[in-house]
């Protein structure tokens, strides 16, 4: 039961950051990358530090200090710079696609590392996810601009980053609490990523901001940081960062069905093909085969 409250909490994460691409790519056309990141998590870290306060969650120790703060950075800080920079070399939709090459990196780098199994039954699941989302995306992905690779590659060193944060930061979740690791290590990357914003300049179109854009910022903010990253540190606290990692192919879909609901753009058959792709994928790699993930995780402990 823990394993799949886990596995729902990834794929809402992931549900909730795939509509965050939209508007991360209509402030792209505002402020740089650096200041994206700056509001989205700093907005978010306003958000979760009060609620960590009142509830009472237990923080990290101070022996996991360093850790929690140098995750921080890959996480809150590098990560949101390649994944908002790639935005503006490539499309959204082959943005969606090489993110969605987490849950391959996190398979192969968990089992390099030795911190889950490596079963048959995940390295199918994966791939039949990551096929769903190319499927999903086959009408958008034939259109892209001069130079698109670049803006791929820089998602993917993002998805590398998220893979890293995942596989590394869960024996620090379950030592702390979800909620209060996650306020640590994103008030690492947010004051990071404004200090380089207040160094650059960064917010100097800010004056020029209208509701559009406010609401736009408040959005990331508050549902694509605060209530995204912390569904995705509860996750991880309670499955394996391929069964976290493989949810990720639920943002693209997510994205699309926003897409159509609120810009009314056309629901096409490659879509709902690639929707069941993708719960096909994560189903076949989160359902059995629990006993070698039990056994890594204890050998681990």
């Amino acid at each position: 039961m823990t394993d799949i409250s886990g596995v729902l909490a990834a794929m809402l994460s992931s549900g909730l950051g795939g509509s965050s691409i939209g508007a991360t790519r209509y402030l792209v056309g505002s402020i740089d990358p650096l200041a994206i990141g700056s509001f989205r998590f700093g907005i978010g870290f306003l958000l979760l530090l009060p609620l960590t306060l009142l509830r009472g969650h237990r923080w990290p120790g101070r022996a996991d200090w360093a850790a929690a703060i140098g995750l921080g950075l890959l996480f809150f800080a590098l990560f949101p710079i390649l994944f908002n920079a790639s935005l503006i070399f490539t499309t959204a939709a082959r943005g969606a696609l090489a993110l969605s090459t987490l849950p391959l990196l996190s398979l192969v780098i968990g089992a390099a590392l030795g911190a889950e199994a490596l079963t048959w039954r995940k390295s199918v699941g994966v791939l039949i996810a990551t096929f769903g989302v190319a499927v999903a995306l086959l009408s958008d992905l034939t259109s892209a601009p001069s130079g698109a690779w670049r803006g791929d590659l820089l998602m993917m060193a993002a998805a590398l980053c998220m893979a890293l944060y995942g596989i590394w930061s869960k024996p620090l979740i379950r030592r702390s609490s979800p909620i209060a690791f996650t306020t640590m290590s994103m008030a690492a990357g947010a004051a990071c990523l404004i200090l380089l914003s207040c160094i650059r300049g960064s917010f100097a179109p800010v004056a020029g901001f209208g509701m559009p854009q406010w609401l736009a910022a408040l959005y990331l903010g508050a549902f694509g940081a605060a209530l995204t990253f912390y569904l995705w540190a509860f996750a991880l606290e309670r499955t394996t960062p391929t069964r976290v990692a493989i949810s990720v192919t639920v943002n693209p879909i997510a994205a699309s069905l926003v897409g159509a609901w609120l810009l009314h753009e056309p629901l096409r058959w490659n879509l709902a093909a690639g929707i069941v792709a993708v719960f096909a994928g994560i189903w076949i790699a989160t359902t059995a085969g629990r006993s070698a993930d039990a056994a890594s995780a204890s050998s681990q402990a």
